[in-house]
């Protein structure tokens, strides 16, 4: 993929369709419907009521409508509902072809195959589920049946491969708890307080007072009036060379901590103001902290901390390149990725937000940024020739990622909105279209909502009072203007006008 075409696929345009390059124009009868049409008259999308309902063309086929922010859905080209949201975030719904998934506000969630469909390869990520957080969980994978799971949660249940534990149980917790994990099960009865491990690790903790844990390749971890007091030891990194020592954890807090393994050492004075760490392998790296987390230096191999907090902090890990003013104040950060350098630029986190992307091999490429005022506006450019702008737009800094709370919400915010979809052709909408103006190489139009309309192109002008009750339109071949009486353009008008 060239630099250029990299940077038109960014993903930094919002994701509302800009208008098709191809003639068109616009039906305008505010506020109660405000249609687009294409050149050959037929209406591609239309809002209603303002920005509360619309109908549009979905990104990937198919037909997006609904009555925002209350109920949204989105069908494919074969009438089947694949996207549907209710007071989004309160209920949301997606289905593709084999799969289904429903959740209310992520509590209440239900995934699996639809009726009818094969049944999919089941994922942890993607089975058939059914949750009621934080009561009720159950999981049926027909292929596995050691896979399901039907668990009441504080009463009794288990569950296999959820959060990081090959096995997870209860009875009337916090009473009696056991879980697997890497072939070690550890029995609490009851949790957290007294802790028995069995399997590839034993041990016993008595908590807070104390505990011990010997795992495989001498592993050992003790405490002592958890967490002041601990003394640990693990087998080396996987790429630490051959016959390297153990590394050595130790502390007592919050007077002294250490942490040593070959090539490398980390050490606390009054945890965690005052300490230093070195590193000789596999890369060279030296820190020094004072009063930490305010004042920190380091230096190293492709690593450099430079900290006096919250005045000004500079931080360059791997070649990403962060600076602090004022903590929290402004926020720089710069990095290359996948050939693309992108600096972002923060003021408090949100109310000043913009992020700029170039070609790392070409840098006299155009460049594509997005820009957030909270709460005044939103601005957005590919580098192509697309371009965006929105007044107000209170939600985009929050949800960058998003699409269902674009869709749901954004729109209401849209006081004003600008959509060019390349040079030349540019869109305007004020008040949700109350006006509303388009222009295109060979062709403007203006509506001011059903009362004013003006229309132009190479061969006519025409004005237009009540969407046609009273009409001027003057031809190239006329050298004046012509009087009409109820000119509604009819749809092979408007295919004949708008192809001219």
């Amino acid at each position: 993929m060239s630099p250029r075409r990299l940077l038109a696929c960014v993903g930094l345009i919002a994701a509302l369709a800009a208008p098709a390059l191809a003639a068109r124009t616009e039906r305008n009868h505010w506020p109660v419907r405000v249609s687009q049409l294409n050149a050959a008259g037929e209406t591609t999308s239309w809002e209603g009521a303002g920005p509360f309902l619309f109908r549009k063309p979905a990104a990937e086929g198919g037909v997006s409508t609904g009555f925002r922010p209350f109920y949204l859905q989105t069908k494919n080209d074969r009438g089947e509902i694949t996207q549907a949201l209710f007071a989004y975030p309160l209920f949301a719904y997606a289905a593709d072809d084999t799969t289904f998934r429903w959740s209310v506000f992520e509590l209440i969630k239900r995934s699996g195959p639809k009726n009818g469909a094969a049944a999919p390869q089941l994922t942890s990520r993607d089975p058939d589920l059914f949750e009621v957080w934080p009561f009720w969980f159950s999981r049926q994978d027909p292929s596995d049946p050691e896979n399901s799971y039907k668990a009441l949660f504080p009463i009794r249940g288990e569950m296999t491969n959820r959060f990081g534990y090959r096995r997870l149980g209860w009875t009337l917790w916090p009473f009696y708890v056991h879980s697997e994990k890497r072939g070690a099960t550890t029995t609490s009865t009851p949790w957290p307080l007294v802790r028995t491990t069995r399997g590839t690790t034993s041990g016993f903790a008595l908590w807070p007072l104390f505990g011990w844990k010997n795992g495989p390749n001498d592993s050992r971890e003790r405490f002592y009036l958890w967490p002041f007091a601990y003394n640990n030891s693990k087998p080396a990194d996987a790429d630490a060379p051959a016959g390297s020592p153990a590394t050595q954890q130790v502390g007592v807090l919050p007077f002294y901590t250490r942490e040593q393994s070959a090539g490398f050492i980390n050490e606390n004075y009054a945890w965690p103001f005052f300490g230093y760490t070195d590193r000789t392998a596999p890369y060279r790296y030296h820190e020094t902290r004072y009063f930490w987390p305010f004042f920190v230096q380091a230096r190293g191999d492709d690593r450099y901390r430079n900290r006096w907090g919250p005045f000004y902090s500079h931080s360059v890990i791997k070649g990403y390149d962060k600076t602090w003013i004022g903590w929290p104040v402004y926020r720089q950060a710069r990095w290359t990725d996948d050939n693309l350098t992108q600096t972002k630029r923060q003021v408090l986190f949100f109310l000043y937000y913009s992020l700029d992307q170039q070609s790392a091999s070409n840098p006299e490429l155009p460049h594509a940024n997005k820009t957030h005022v909270w709460p005044l506006y939103s601005r957005w450019d590919n580098g192509a020739g697309r371009r965006q702008f929105q007044l107000f737009s209170p939600l985009e800094v929050f949800f960058p990622n998003n699409d269902k709370m674009r869709q749901a919400w954004t729109p209401l915010f849209a006081l004003y909105r600008l959509d060019q979809p390349a040079p030349g052709y540019a869109h305007h909408s004020f008040l949700w279209s109350a006006v509303s103006m388009r222009r295109e190489p060979e062709r403007s139009e203006f509506h001011f909502g059903p009362f004013f309309t003006l229309e132009r192109d190479a061969s006519k002008k025409r004005v237009a009072l009540g969407n046609g009750l009273v009409t001027l339109t003057r031809g190239s071949e006329r050298s004046g203007w012509r009087l009409s009486w109820l000119e509604f353009p009819s749809k092979r008008a408007q295919t004949s006008a708008s192809t001219r």
